[in-house]
């Protein structure tokens, strides 16, 4: 069937999205341009709370017309983002560029797996989405692996070449979409915006068990993206600035396995308990990282990324169980919009601590914070296990 390209079609695109040279050094950049570690999260900031105003309006619209048409409005902003990054030369520029990455964030988060979601469900493979998500997601990290091995070195001879290098992907990306075959099912239903947030509203407020989901993926992806954008400050104090690039590389490697891997771990011990091992293991290794500070700490707390690859699809696929059909799109969004507020909370609250006392304080907060979820994945574990019984 033609539509079954858009499998492959959307593994590239996400590849390209995140073939960001920048991406290891992103914090750094900032910072120098805006003189602070404040107002240089605070680009992160309003990159994601923008991406989470954005977010209903953006759900909404590729429920209504379409998965395709809102790829390519992502890829557009995505491109025009990177140019003004990498124009910089004021705290304005990047401001605007933050802007333009959360309308595309926005654009990309809810519609993307809804789109995989419907091209599955159109050849009879639904109940396989977490495998295949596993596998598109992987992309990502593929794609930041091979873009961090080379950024540091681009980085440390000039910031000038590694942000203008990030703009070709992402015109590769807005080339992609332009191929992808819409799912005859979700194309064009004409409802009002009112009506969709609404129902797809009524879907949380009588579910408990995704109340709990959204929740629990809030924090773990506002906390864990605030602390994971600010691990280069802390790594920066260890290590040469070409090597930051040489580790983040690694640990997306080891992210895109977690993420390829990820499906038949599930199946073998369900999503709840990967969750849980994700949260518990990861802590254990980055606080003694940072409680232990050592040349060794960057390799500890990026080896972590396998199981975070896991924890990633194994949420994912709590809550698209959870979505409606009708509103998949809009829920996410929905979802996307409560982690991308706990973001902004976060991140100016650690450049914050970061400024104040050091990169490695703040980080030690945040994944004391992170043990939080397990009090949520208690809660669903046991709403799950008395419904069953």
């Amino acid at each position: 069937m033609p539509i079954a390209r858009n499998i492959r079609l959307l593994s590239w695109h996400n590849f390209c999205t995140d073939f960001i040279f920048f991406a290891p050094v992103a914090i750094l950049y900032f910072a120098r341009v805006t003189g602070s570690f404040a107002l240089g999260m605070s680009i992160f900031s309003l990159a994601y709370v923008s991406s989470a105003i954005f977010e209903i309006p953006t759900g909404i619209v590729s429920d209504m017309v379409g998965r395709k048409k809102t790829t390519i409005l992502g890829a557009a902003c995505s491109v025009l983002c990177v140019v003004l990054y990498a124009i910089g030369g004021s705290y304005w520029w990047l401001a605007a560029g933050a802007l333009l990455q959360g309308l595309s964030r926005a654009f990309y988060s809810g519609n993307n797996d809804a789109l995989l979601h419907d091209t599955l469900r159109e050849i009879g493979k639904e109940n396989e989405y977490h495998t295949y998500l596993g596998r598109t997601s992987s992309m990502f990290q593929i794609a930041l692996a091979l873009a961090a091995a080379t950024g540091g070195f681009m980085a440390a001879w000039s910031y000038t070449l590694v942000m203008w290098a990030s703009v070709i992907p992402q015109v590769g990306a807005l080339v992609i979409a332009c191929f992808i075959v819409e799912p005859s099912r979700t194309s064009g239903r004409h409802v009002s915006l009112v009506v969709l947030l609404r129902e797809a509203l009524g879907q949380f407020k009588k579910n408990y068990r995704l109340r709990l989901l959204t929740v629990a993926s809030a924090l773990r992806f506002g906390l864990g993206e605030s602390g994971y954008f600010l691990r280069s400050a802390f790594f920066s104090t260890l290590w040469p600035l070409w090597a930051i690039g040489v580790v983040s590389a690694l640990a997306n490697v080891g992210a895109a396995m977690g993420f390829y891997y990820s499906g038949r771990l599930i199946d073998k011990i369900k999503p709840l308990r990967v969750l849980n091992i994700e949260i518990i293991s990861n802590r254990i290794v980055n606080l003694t990282a940072l409680l232990f500070p050592t040349v060794v700490s960057p390799i500890l707390m990026n080896s972590t990324s396998v199981v975070f690859g896991a924890g990633t699809v194994a949420m994912n696929s709590l809550l698209q169980k959870e979505f409606a059909q009708k509103e998949r799109a809009t829920m996410s969004s929905l979802n996307a919009f409560a982690g991308g507020i706990v973001f902004g909370i976060t991140s100016i609250t650690l450049g914050v601590l970061a400024d104040r006392f050091d990169a490695r304080t703040a980080l030690i907060i945040t994944n004391l914070a992170l043990l939080i979820p397990l009090l949520f994945y208690r809660k669903i574990f046991l709403h799950e296990k008395n419904h069953i019984g």
